[in-house]
């Protein structure tokens, strides 16, 4: 089921297009990777789901209708530029932007406790929020983000300036809201957080989408026919190519040589004969292109 889409969205701004006719869908229950260089169009994008600014022309849609104002309280936006009032305390500010969300100060404090201490920042409650680190003002912020349980989750490169530890806590959570039923649409220019993290992504560039589709056909679209064997290292694989068979690489541990193999359709049956009637083979697998792999080359050819 789509629960958001939009359909030949454009904005201009002054002489400037920041985008050009996007439509995107985004499946219920997925996490969506809304990808592009600085300066695609994002951000602006971003904005107007979120209804900051309105597009020039196209159609948004939000759980089968049109995206009109109250659906604000089924989203929750977790900016790239974070904010919180420095001088107030820490729960305090939590509980009152828990309140703009609509929820009561007193379902709002034991919400607020069960993630501060998931997050084990219920030590810094009574503290001001200028006293937090930036990555403990961050947990913060995501754990106000969620709070309401929103539909759509919209983070902007929420890992930014977390350590890895950290990281890798927030991409659990994220992972656990996916599977309660939360729809994420996630921005960030991380490739291997969104090899981790995306079903789906689109790829904006120059204000235009250029791809989009599930990580997983993207790959199978990307790749080259590439292989990695591994073979032990008293045989070598350039005696036993065949025809057509290039080999790229070749490296040697104590006990094995390992090449990659650009091996065209039709042919690996006949290459892993010749190799099993020579040697052993310790293990043959295909290479697909990672994401960041597939960013650089998509983007480059523009």
């Amino acid at each position: 089921m789509i629960i958001f889409s939009t359909k030949d969205v454009s904005k201009t701004y002054a002489n400037h297009k920041a985008l050009d006719k996007v439509s995107i869908d985004v499946e219920q229950g997925t996490v969506f990777g809304l990808l592009g260089p600085n300066g695609a169009g994002k951000t602006t994008l971003i904005r107007i789901i979120n209804q900051i600014t309105a597009p020039d022309e196209g159609e948004i849609f939000f759980m089968g209708e049109k995206l009109k104002l109250e659906h604000v309280h089924q989203i929750g936006y977790l900016p790239e530029e974070r904010g919180l009032y420095k001088k107030m305390k820490v729960g305090e500010q939590a509980i009152y932007l828990a309140e703009l969300k609509g929820i009561k100060k007193s379902d709002a404090k034991k919400r607020l406790e069960y993630w501060f201490n998931k997050f084990d920042i219920l030590n810094w409650w009574d503290r001001k929020v200028e006293e937090l680190s930036k990555g403990m003002q961050q947990k913060v912020q995501f754990i106000t983000t969620i709070l309401h349980e929103p539909k759509l989750l919209i983070f902007d490169e929420p890992f930014s300036g977390f350590d890895p530890i950290n990281a890798n806590l927030l991409k659990e959570e994220i992972l656990n809201l996916k599977d309660k039923g939360a729809t994420v649409i996630f921005s960030t220019h991380n490739m291997e957080s969104v090899e981790a993290l995306c079903d789906s992504i689109a790829l904006i560039n120059k204000s235009r989408k250029i791809l989009d589709g599930k990580v997983d056909e993207i790959k199978q679209r990307f790749k080259k026919n590439e292989f990695e064997i591994v073979i032990p290292r008293q045989n070598d694989i350039k005696d036993m190519l065949i025809d057509e068979v290039e080999l790229i690489e070749s490296s040697y541990s104590n006990q094995t040589q390992v090449s990659k193999l650009k091996i065209p359709k039709g042919l690996n049956a006949g290459l892993l004969s010749n190799i099993l009637s020579r040697t052993d083979l310790i293990s043959y697998k295909e290479i697909l292109p990672s994401m960041n792999e597939i960013f650089i080359e998509t983007v480059s050819n523009e």
